[in-house]
């Protein structure tokens, strides 16, 4: 913004601050992106069984399953926890 009396410094200006925006989303993309999905890979995976444990309740109460052995199928989700955990390098 110093130079807008000289078009030409406005245009290495833009230029600059261009590829300087094409070089951020690159690394967003290619380097940063790739590095979250490595990070936040656990917490999704627990959160998906829980949302997988949620819908097989539901279900089985609307077919009308004897409490007892939905109870006994959610306890499965449980079981499975610690193991997934211990693969995965996350404390249950």
């Amino acid at each position: 913004m110093q130079h807008l009396d000289n078009i030409e410094e406005v245009g290495k200006g833009i230029a600059v601050a261009f590829v300087a925006t094409i070089y951020g989303v690159g690394a967003a993309n290619l380097l940063l992106l790739h590095g979250c999905r490595k990070i936040e890979n656990p917490f999704m995976r627990e959160e998906q069984v829980i949302r997988e444990m949620m819908l097989e309740g539901v279900i089985s109460i609307l077919e009308g399953m004897n409490p007892r052995m939905i109870e006994t199928k959610l306890f499965s989700y449980l079981a499975e926890r610690p193991v997934q955990a211990r693969e995965q390098g996350v404390e249950a």
